[in-house]
């Protein structure tokens, strides 16, 4: 299995929080971040395998929207910060809807994603 998993600033806490309490699936998992989330991924979990893009707005985005575009990935994790006005909102809503024509399961809360970590183990437990 191949996820990304992506934080705005004032959630890559909340992320990194729900990614440990998933350690124990996410093991089995490939992770594909962007710079700073990746990094705090790293620390945190130092088990995880994590592959670093680049930074979001230096284009990482981009580069986990190409994954999403080759059908690369099979979740996209991404905890938007819905009250803060982002420069880069435009690089925000071209990953939401790559993951939306590729019917990638996507997730941008702990809520949600726990239902995706919730199938997928359901599925690979039969």
């Amino acid at each position: 299995m191949r996820f990304a998993l992506i934080a705005h600033d004032a959630r890559k806490q909340q992320l990194v929080a729900w990614a440990s309490e998933h350690a124990d699936f996410l093991r089995h998992v490939e992770i594909f971040a962007t710079g700073t989330t990746g990094s705090r991924l790293q620390e945190a979990l130092p088990e995880l395998s994590v592959t670093r893009f680049k930074s979001g707005p230096l284009g990482g985005d981009q580069q986990i929207g190409a994954m999403i575009s080759e059908e690369k990935l099979d979740a996209l994790i991404f905890f938007i910060d819905p009250l803060s006005p982002l420069p880069y909102d435009v690089d925000v809503k071209a990953l939401t809807r790559l993951a939306i024509v590729y019917d990638l399961p996507m997730a941008n809360s702990a809520a949600t994603a726990d239902c995706i970590i919730y199938t997928f183990a359901a599925r690979a437990a039969g």
